[in-house]
Order: C-alpha cells, then sequence, then structure tokens
C-alpha cells in the first residue's frame, strides 16, 4: 500500500465521529497470530472458520491458521475495534461469531470496556433485541455495559445486514427474519 492510499481509508472510529484507541489487544493478537499488519484479514478468516459461515469467502492462503489460545470473545471484539479500517462486514462477522451460547458475555463486556468497542457493540445488542431477544450474549451486554457516547451512529450496519430474509417458502409459509446466530 502507497504512502498516498493510506490517508484515504478511514477507520471505524473516524466513522463513529470518534478517537481512536491503540488496541493492546490488537498488538497482542497480531503478535500471537503471526499476522501482524494483516490481523483485521486474519481475524476475517478465523471468525469464518470458527462458525460465522454467512461471511464464507475464499480466504488468502498465506494468512496464518486459526490460534486455538486466541478466545472467540477477543476475536469478536477485535473485529469491532476502532482502529480497524472501516469495515462493515468485520461487524456482521463478529456479530455472527459472537451470536453464540459458548460466548463469555461477561469477559466480553469486560474486553469491550477495555478496547473501548462499547458502541458497536451496544448497537449489535439493541437490533439482536428485535429479533432474538434472548439470545446471549446480547442480553447481558444491554444490561451490563456501559454506554460510551459517539457522535454518530449512522456507520454501523442496519439491521437487515445483521439477519437473514427467507422469501416465502416452498409450502406457502410466510417469509421470515432470523438473527444469524454462529454455526456449532
Amino acid at each position: 500500500m502507497e504512502l498516498k492510499d493510506q490517508a484515504t481509508i478511514s477507520t471505524l472510529a473516524q466513522r463513529l465521529g470518534d478517537t481512536a484507541h491503540v488496541s493492546g489487544l490488537a498488538i497482542r493478537l497480531g503478535r500471537v497470530s503471526g499476522a501482524g499488519a494483516r490481523l483485521p484479514e486474519w481475524l476475517l478468516k478465523v471468525a469464518v472458520g470458527r462458525g460465522a459461515r454467512h461471511y464464507q469467502r475464499d480466504f488468502d492462503p498465506s494468512l496464518p491458521p486459526d490460534n486455538p489460545s486466541i478466545s472467540d470473545e477477543e476475536i469478536g471484539v477485535a473485529l469491532c475495534l476502532g482502529q480497524n479500517p472501516y469495515s462493515l462486514d468485520a461487524l456482521r462477522v463478529a456479530a455472527q461469531l459472537l451470536s453464540s451460547p459458548r460466548t463469555d458475555a461477561l469477559r466480553l463486556c469486560k474486553l469491550a470496556v477495555q478496547e473501548r468497542c462499547e458502541p458497536a457493540l451496544l448497537h449489535l445488542a439493541e437490533v439482536a433485541k428485535r429479533y432474538a431477544p434472548q439470545q446471549e450474549p446480547w442480553v447481558t451486554l444491554r444490561q451490563q455495559l456501559p454506554p460510551r457516547h459517539v457522535p454518530r451512529t449512522d456507520a454501523l450496519p442496519h439491521w437487515t445486514r445483521l439477519v437473514s430474509h427467507t422469501g416465502v417458502t416452498a409450502n406457502r409459509g410466510a417469509p421470515r427474519t432470523d438473527w444469524l446466530c454462529r454455526h456449532e
């Protein structure tokens, strides 16, 4: 990437009108995973491999393999970091990966505060309230995660990007809207 190109890439924090936090988690994950500067790409690959299959795609084979010592909560939070290049897919993948009964909601809350990604995760939790009102970890996040104001939220995914819509089914069933949960 050329230096002139770097100036045009915005971060999630910039899109939210927030200050980007230099993440200790991102530094550690970049080192432990071996992904280094390619961490955002690696996070997507790992999350899809761990069950966010709605976003399946071909990933660069030179990316390092998954590292099981890195928790799902860390992967999900790292996908929502303000310092990351702006990517709605990263937020959508995080939502599906974390939509699992295996997610430790209290650990997720702690990491979200530590890494300053409360606005993104609370947005996902509020959307989940409409389509999966009892789904963890979203219930716990809505109850436990303290809100942190950001000037703009229009950069966060629209609810239609976090659900699956079915058409009329073969048995003349009504169309449905389902929250995208992790494939376990």
